[in-house]
């Protein structure tokens, strides 16, 4: 596969690996900009059509860094603190117990009291306990028995979420639910729908408007929608999430760490904003905060663990092993210049198998691509794309910085 984004993506499209893709960057001016929309989506009738940098993309996990500014605008009202106990605004996390294993008869929980209250910056960096199921065995296994699944019966974030901790609150890193909590506890601080807020919020002062929850009802959005396809005729995301991800079906309200919507031409002007730091959604001490390390070291030392396991390829954002990265508040952190591409404290993360996104204030530029895949998913080729991307557009951004002095 060639290294530079047209061609790449190109290949893979003619391969049948992937329909397409959607890719946004730019830097903090504005005067920098590569938009490209490449292959096309297919309506549920069948019908293709070219992809738009407009159309309308499932973000997935993408959804953490909007609904961790709108934590963070709560926190600037006086509405909420980043260290504070959440337990007046939500005791259903006050009263979480942490899982250690089970009985010998492999049914009954082993539980223990949580040490320490939960607070909103643990739940932004994933440090509180509350992990995905499916990353967190022994979590896994309680909710196969306690907390069955049916998407005949749609649960909200309070009444889905109600798992044990994987570990003590702030002693360990498990990604997980954390930021479905905060768009949770955001509504109840501003008696808004998560949806609603971000429209209000985040959308209005940028100039736009269209994004919504699942699921997607707005028709002028609908029409716009790249999984709403013979493939996925629910518009759910099976081919950003992978085959069997049927997250959405499940949840009943606007969760924030995965149900968002939103064309990629919209969403680089939340990268863009928080890369300028010009105060359209966010104060300056706000955005600086956002690109620190806020791990402990008990976290650090359990996301570091994460990084080595099964699943550290997925977690490191393309970056190699050997570099030091940590967490800040809406997505990794790199603590050193990467070769080739993000210098030291850039901002980063992705949504699902298929996007990525990144703000590198250092070197300013910031960008996603999201990649219209295929099912089944071929991961590796989809891995490397994301990687094309990541390294093609430094290059691209470099090339016309050597024009513009010319």
């Amino acid at each position: 596969m060639a290294n530079n984004i047209e061609t790449s993506f190109q290949a893979a499209k003619d391969s049948g690996k992937i329909n397409g893709a959607v890719i946004c960057a730019t830097n903090s001016n504005g005067d920098f900009v590569y938009n490209k929309a490449i292959g096309e989506r297919t309506l549920l009738s069948g019908e293709k059509r070219p992809q738009r940098l407009d159309d309308v993309l499932f973000l997935a996990s993408a959804t953490k860094l909007v609904t961790s500014i709108a934590a963070l605008q709560c926190v600037e009202d006086g509405l909420l603190t980043l260290d504070g106990d959440l337990s007046s605004i939500a005791p259903e996390l006050s009263i979480k117990e942490v899982i250690k294993g089970f009985a010998e008869d492999d049914k009954t929980p082993i539980l223990e009291p949580a040490k320490r209250p939960i607070t909103l910056k643990m739940l932004l960096t994933h440090s509180a306990g509350t992990a995905y199921d499916f990353l967190a065995p022994l979590v896994g296994k309680w909710r196969q028995q306690f907390s069955p699944r049916t998407i005949d019966q749609r649960k909200s974030v309070e009444e889905l979420l109600i798992y044990p901790l994987s570990h003590q609150p702030g002693a360990g890193w498990t990604y997980g639910h954390g930021p479905d909590w905060a768009g949770r506890i955001v509504e109840r601080v501003t008696g808004y729908t998560l949806g609603d807020y971000v429209l209000r919020r985040i959308l209005a002062p940028l100039g736009s408007k269209d994004a919504q929850f699942y699921p997607v009802t707005r028709e002028n959005l609908r029409v716009r929608l790249v999984d709403l396809n013979p493939d996925d005729p629910n518009g759910q995301g099976r081919a950003v999430l992978g085959e069997q991800g049927d997250l959405n079906l499940y949840g009943k309200g606007d969760f924030g760490g995965h149900g968002l919507f939103m064309p990629g031409s919209d969403y680089v002007k939340i990268l863009h904003s928080l890369l300028a730091n010009d105060g359209k959604l966010l104060k300056t001490d706000s955005v600086e905060d956002m690109f620190k390390d806020h791990l402990t070291p008990e976290s650090t030392e359990g996301h570091q663990a994460v990084l080595a396991g099964p699943w550290g390829a997925l977690f490191r954002m393309g970056v190699n092993p050997d570099a030091k990265i940590s967490y800040g508040l809406g997505g990794l952190l790199t603590l050193e210049d990467i070769d080739g591409f993000y210098g030291s404290n850039t901002l980063s993360w992705g949504g699902g198998a298929t996007l990525i996104w990144f703000i590198d204030r250092k070197n300013d530029l910031c960008g996603i691509a999201a990649i219209q895949a295929r099912l089944p998913l071929d991961i590796p080729a989809i891995t490397e794309l994301k990687q094309v991307f990541q390294k093609d557009i430094y290059r691209k951004y470099s090339a016309w910085k050597e024009q513009s002095k010319e």
